[in-house]
Formats: structure tokens, C-alpha cells, sequence
């Protein structure tokens, strides 16, 4: 792992927005091989995604080769509720670019079995090859996604109580 230190929110986002956009772009997806990628939710990826958006716009790069898989999701939470993963990516990202929906994988959180979705999702990493480029964020607590401090870093995708703070 490398840490990049940059002066300012706005640099730290250009300088993610073309990391992720060399990575894709050096993969050289196609239709038998595409590139996989793991996205954060909440505010710090905002400016990387609006960067990867006018990216998109410019014809610098193309998401039709690529799949993502995000991190979480809220149980209970209706996918269109304004709080929920989906509406965030796909309100902040998905939308403004052309990746195939088949493509944006993230967890229903309203699946009548989660541990079923928990596991369908893990088999659908492992069927994309793995994830070539994850990007995350770790929040003020020490938290990556849902996994709070102390959370095994070998544990896969599962449900998880939150903390209250």
C-alpha cells in the first residue's frame, strides 16, 4: 500500500479519479475482460466520482467494460429511499455514466434471506475474477464500510450491527 498526501479535498479527489482512470484504462477491458472495481459510498468519494463523471463526458473513459461491487448497504432501507446505497450511486454516479446496471452490483438490503444475498454476492465477486481495484474509505472511527474497529480482516460479506455513535 502507498499513502498519498495531498493538500486539499479537491487535489486528493483528481488524483483518485485518475489513479481509477489509468487502472481501467490500462486493463484494456473488453468484452471478455472486464474490469472490476469496488466503490465507497458516503461524502470523501463525491469529488472522485464527479471527476470520473466529466472523464466519462470527455470521452476520456468508458465504464461499459467494467463491474462494480459496493461495499454496503442498510437493512430495511428501500432501495429508492434518499438514505439508501442504491439511490447514492445511482443519483452520484451510476447514471451519469455508461455502465450496464447488470454491472453495479450492490446488496438488497430488503432480501428476504440475507445471509443468502451476503453469499450470493461473494459468489459474484468470486465469478468477476475478483476485485482489480478497490477503493474505500476509512471513517473517523477507524471504520472501512460496516466493518467497525476490531473487525477481522479476513471476514467476507455479512450482516453487521452498527454502532450507535
Amino acid at each position: 500500500m502507498r499513502l498519498v498526501i495531498l493538500e486539499n479535498y479537491d487535489l486528493a479527489s483528481e488524483w483518485a479519479a485518475k489513479y481509477i482512470c489509468n487502472c481501467i484504462i490500462q486493463f484494456k477491458p473488453n468484452e471478455s475482460r472486464y474490469f472490476t472495481l469496488g466503490l465507497p459510498t458516503g461524502s470523501t468519494p463525491l469529488g472522485c466520482y464527479r471527476k470520473l463523471i466529466d472523464y466519462h463526458k470527455r470521452g476520456d473513459l468508458s465504464f461499459k467494460y467494467v463491474k462494480t461491487f459496493n461495499m454496503d448497504e442498510y437493512v430495511g432501507l428501500p432501495r429508492d429511499h434518499p438514505e439508501s446505497y442504491h439511490s447514492y450511486m445511482w443519483n452520484n454516479f451510476f447514471k451519469h455514466i455508461d455502465i450496464d446496471p447488470n454491472h453495479a452490483h450492490i446488496l438488497d438490503g430488503n432480501a428476504p434471506d440475507l445471509k443468502a444475498e451476503c453469499d450470493a454476492f461473494e459468489k459474484k465477486i468470486e465469478e468477476a475474477g475478483g476485485i482489480e481495484l478497490f477503493v474505500g474509505g476509512i471513517g473517523p472511527d477507524g471504520h472501512i464500510a460496516f466493518n467497525e474497529p476490531g473487525s477481522s480482516l479476513v471476514s467476507r460479506t455479512r450482516l453487521k450491527t452498527l454502532a450507535m455513535d
